[in-house]
């Protein structure tokens, strides 16, 4: 063999060596992409700088009702009754029926999360299951998914508890200043429904929104400042966050309460069942196709029990308190909920309801006389009310959510740092809210609302999904709470939540767009920054 025979071998040689470096590189990658993290290790990792511990099942439970029962009691109730449009029929007094069939896709989807946080009772919910489960990469879009659905969702609901506020304050016109009951659009409203708003009277929105250095100044400031007011409770404590809440729960239930009473004189059985034979078309003028829409529009009122989940860290028992935290919520939900459908459509025939304040339109409808006016004022208290419990145990959960990632180097160590006082992490929950002032500036309620709807989706089926992985990958592993009937139950919530998810986008325009959208930047963001952060804090 001569020297060039050898030159050649050299040759092929290192290039065979280069692409096995390069091959040994490619799978490394692949490796760290999916790596799973063990659920023990997630539990070790939180005792070191845990959570305060004061969260019992009652508040759970409390902060469950506080996060369900909030603008869908007051008005989606009103919209799955009655219909919205030739798109949205009506199921009419069979809203029950409706009801029993949401909470029972809700109840799949909460079996599974309640095996899991009894399991790992550790901050972040989805997020902790999905990396136990399906690895690193799947976990980070889950978390960027959850922080859409809460961070977006509180944004929605920051908008319509605005909206009951300055309905309250329009009901001391007398002895208020006109601006205060009265005030311009770009103080209560986005940017884009402001100008719309202006522009229907025939104003310019350029001229009537202010400027600063070019930038308009229009955002939700009432929203703004209950805002600042929740972000300090919470950095406070949850458990003094809790108290409030439950506060909130009991002021809304006694108004539901006093709904449920005073209607109760006013049920009229015809409502239900008509005067003629065919109690059917009555009781379900739209039939099975109504039944099934009420069921799609009145499931969105039963988001919010999976913020439970979020508050595993700080909860006492959390193997045996979470489970019933969780299940309980959502049938004291159910049970309300079915309880309000009854009284409404037995005292309000279905072509008078109030689409936009159900509940309170009902009772101003059946006769007015000072009981009547004075229910229908705390109805509107109870509304704002609701709607403030929602906000403050959405804030809770989307900081919870960032902080489990902050822990495994996602973002920047800083957000993982608890206040030296209080053991909450003040720092995140100062940059939540600002997220939240500054999407105030730039989201409308609809589009909020449907973004955050496909957060909640996506995480439901996400778990449902690892909980089927999980039995099959860990088998013997201690679950203090078991899904019954698995693989069937999760494969259940995985059905019903894929079908709604996809049945909404038939009706859906922006937020079909943009739900992609943030898909694509968290990918972006994992790949430019979390991929090396996480491989950094593995070296130290």
């Amino acid at each position: 063999m001569n020297d060039k025979d050898f030159q050649e071998l050299n040759g092929l040689s290192d290039e065979m060596n280069v692409s096995q470096v390069e091959l040994g590189g490619l799978f490394k990658f692949g490796r760290n992409l999916f790596k799973t993290k063990n659920p023990d290790e997630m539990v070790d990792n939180a005792c070191k700088q845990s959570l305060k511990k004061t969260l019992t099942a009652f508040d759970l439970i409390i902060l469950g009702v506080g996060c369900i029962i909030g603008s869908g009691i007051f008005t989606v109730v009103g919209i799955a009754a009655a219909g919205s449009g030739e798109n949205s029929l009506g199921a009419g007094p069979a809203l029950i029926i409706s009801m029993v069939l949401a909470s029972l896709a809700c109840i799949f989807s909460a079996m599974c999360y309640s095996e899991f946080a009894s399991m790992i009772p550790v901050a972040g919910s989805a997020y902790l299951y999905t990396y136990a489960t399906m690895g690193e990469f799947f976990a980070w879009l889950i978390g960027w998914v959850l922080m859409l659905e809460y961070v977006v969702g509180y944004i929605a609901v920051a908008t319509a508890w605005t909206g009951y506020f300055m309905q309250l304050l329009q009901g001391f016109a007398k002895y208020l200043p006109h601006i205060v009951t009265n005030p311009p659009v770009w103080f209560l409203y986005d940017w884009q429904t402001a100008s719309k708003m202006l522009t229907d009277k025939g104003l310019d929105p350029l001229v009537n929104i202010p400027h600063f250095f070019g930038i308009p100044i229009s955002m939700n400031f009432p929203g703004i400042i209950m805002t600042l007011i929740i972000m300090c409770f919470l950095i406070k404590g949850v458990k003094e966050s809790t108290k409030m809440a439950g506060l909130m729960v009991i002021i809304k239930l006694g108004v539901i309460a006093a709904f449920l009473i005073t209607g109760a004189f006013y049920i009229e059985p015809e409502n239900w069942i008509g005067t003629g034979g065919n109690w059917w078309q009555t009781f379900a003028p739209n039939g099975i196709p109504g039944i099934l829409m009420g069921a799609f529009i009145i499931f969105f009122a039963y988001i919010g029990f999976d913020a439970i989940a979020t508050a595993a860290e700080e909860t006492k028992n959390p193997q045996k308190s979470l489970p019933i935290g969780i299940i309980g919520s959502l049938t004291v939900c159910t049970v309300v909920y079915v309880l309000v459908a009854l009284v409404l459509t037995g005292i309000c025939p279905i072509d008078k309801i109030d689409i936009a304040a159900p509940v309170a339109g009902a009772i101003s409808d059946v006769g007015r006389n000072k009981i009547t006016d004075m229910v229908s004022g705390l109805i509107s208290i109870g509304a704002l009310t609701g709607l403030t419990s929602v906000l403050l145990v959405m804030m809770l959960a989307a900081t919870r959510i960032l902080l489990a990632m902050s822990r495994d180097s996602f973002f920047p160590n800083i957000l993982k740092k608890l206040h030296p006082k209080y053991k909450t992490p003040h720092i995140i929950t100062v940059l939540v809210a600002i997220i939240c002032v500054v999407g105030s500036a730039v989201l409308n309620i609809s589009t909020a609302a449907e973004l955050c709807n496909f957060g909640t989706f996506s995480s439901f089926i996400i778990v449902c999904v690892a909980v089927i992985i999980l039995r099959y990958k860990d088998p013997n592993r201690k679950r203090p709470y078991k899904v019954p009937f698995s693989p069937w139950f999760p494969l259940m919530g995985i059905l019903c939540c894929t079908g709604l998810m996809l049945y909404s986008m038939k009706f859906l325009t922006t937020s079909r767009v943009l739900f992609p959208l943030w898909i694509v930047l968290g990918i972006v963001f994992y790949f430019a920054y979390s991929y090396k952060n996480i491989r950094k804090s593995e070296r130290e």
